[in-house]
């Protein structure tokens, strides 16, 4: 990865409902645009992430999703509505970005959700995106957040065991149980949900250590409550519309990286989508689900072939 580096410019922009995106760019201000979707939904940009790119080669754009980071209002605020905060609304969040920082295409990279955003955002606007850098493989499938919440449980009975006496309703729908909890306007409730529901994603990524930011209590609160926010309503996307729509990138050089412990492997994702995708490259490492090792490696070696 690159050395450390910090923005030479921030800002906010308004997008409508009431909602700020904080965003910044780093790097060369005449380089070629790239902008980073962070993953989650709801984990905000990570100064890390500045350091996939070259950063004499690249003009990088960062930016907190709605209701997240440093963008206003924030999913932890007691009051938090989070209506104005779906798929589509990320995706006409990024137009507005592009066109105020007078950026004609970009390439997009992006991990885990911000995977799905970057598929979706790409299928929209095809013509904006000049490559892709995909990492820790999804496509926001109904089997994929099933895979996550319910049939990994047998691979951590102790803790999937914790996980479902923590929604109260250990047969039923986790994800709809957990928001419920999550939305409570008691903070005993909330939190109590918020921490059991960040607890179980640790568990999901064994190869790791506990996610230090899991430790702030409104982090782990806001993120939680967008998680089930939007796999409670599929991330509004129809089943397999990612892999079905996928033939409208024709063109668009895809660089897809995944980690050989990527739990999230048992469904083929990786596979199907490096299928459906025409012009894709799927590179296996040997890494698990975040973006570090091995897997950060082979992020910057696709970034860096992409210089020119």
């Amino acid at each position: 990865m690159y050395p450390e580096i910090e923005p030479h410019e921030t800002g906010t922009l308004e997008v409508g409902e009431g909602h700020r995106l904080h965003w910044e760019v780093c790097g060369n201000p005449q380089g070629k645009p790239a902008v980073v979707l962070h993953g989650g939904p709801g984990s905000g940009s990570t100064a890390g992430t500045r350091r996939f790119f070259d950063p004499e080669a690249y003009r990088i754009v960062l930016f907190d999703q709605r209701m997240c980071g440093r963008s206003t209002p924030h999913a932890a605020e007691p009051d938090a509505d989070l209506s104005a905060n779906t798929t589509e609304h990320l995706i006409a969040d990024l137009e507005r970005l592009r066109v105020h920082l007078g950026i004609e295409r970009w390439l997009v990279e992006g991990g885990s959700w911000g995977c799905v955003l970057a598929l979706a955002y790409a299928q929209r606007h095809p013509e904006r995106v000049s490559e892709m850098v995909l990492c820790a493989l999804a496509t926001g499938r109904r089997a994929e957040t099933d895979l996550l919440t319910r049939d990994l449980g047998p691979l951590f009975p102790d803790a999937w065991a914790r996980f479902r006496a923590g929604a109260g309703e250990p047969d039923g729908d986790l994800v709809e149980a957990y928001h419920r909890l999550l939305m409570h306007p008691d903070p005993a409730v909330h939190r109590r949900a918020a921490r059991d529901w960040c607890a179980w994603e640790d568990v999901l990524v064994p190869e790791a250590p506990p996610n230090p930011r899991f430790a702030d209590p409104d982090f782990a609160l806001g993120y939680a409550r967008i998680v089930t926010h939007f796999w409670r309503h599929g991330s509004w996307l129809e089943d397999e519309q990612l892999l079905r729509g996928a033939g409208a990138l024709a063109g668009i050089p895809v660089t897809l990286v995944q980690g050989r412990l990527d739990l999230g492997n048992l469904l083929g994702t990786p596979w199907q989508l490096a299928a459906a995708l025409p012009d894709a490259e799927l590179t296996i490492v040997d890494a698990g689900h975040r973006a570090a090792g091995a897997l950060a490696e082979a992020v910057v070696k696709a970034t860096d072939a992409f210089r020119s």
